[in-house]
């Protein structure tokens, strides 16, 4: 069989994965996405281990840790999609940034952006009320 044909086929693989990963805003969507792009790696690794002759098999060994890996991959980020999916009601990749965590200064209303003593004296206040809320 010549090269060519597995090395086609898993650059279109690859390319799906690829596009999956980039366009979709479900999390399990871009994690199967992302399990296509290591599909295409494998699929390389045993056709050019193959070409090559190689006596010690190393690319389909590579292969097996490669399959290995990406269970576990896997298994934890559908682990965390699944919390997310539990506290945000939805798995959307696009709502995860809010759950990202910001300074004081950040969160502080626009109207007060301007004025550093407003910043100076409602900076303790929002302190001490972030600290009654994780109390």
């Amino acid at each position: 069989m010549h090269l060519a044909y597995p090395a086609v086929l898993a650059v279109l693989i690859f390319c799906t994965g690829l596009y999956g990963v980039l366009a979709r805003r479900n999390a399990i969507l871009v994690l199967m996405s992302v399990e296509l792009m290591l599909n295409a790696v494998n699929l390389n690794l045993v056709a050019f281990d193959v070409w090559l002759r190689d006596a010690l098999h190393a690319g389909q060994a590579l292969t097996l840790f490669t399959i290995a890996i990406a269970a576990a991959e896997i298994g934890i980020g559908l682990a965390i999609v699944l919390a997310v999916y539990r506290n945000r009601g939805s798995s959307d990749v696009d709502r995860l940034r809010d759950t990202a965590e910001t300074d004081d200064a950040e969160t502080l209303p626009d109207a007060y952006a301007g004025d550093t003593t407003a910043d100076q004296a409602t900076a303790p206040a929002g302190k001490a009320k972030k600290a009654e809320a994780t109390a």
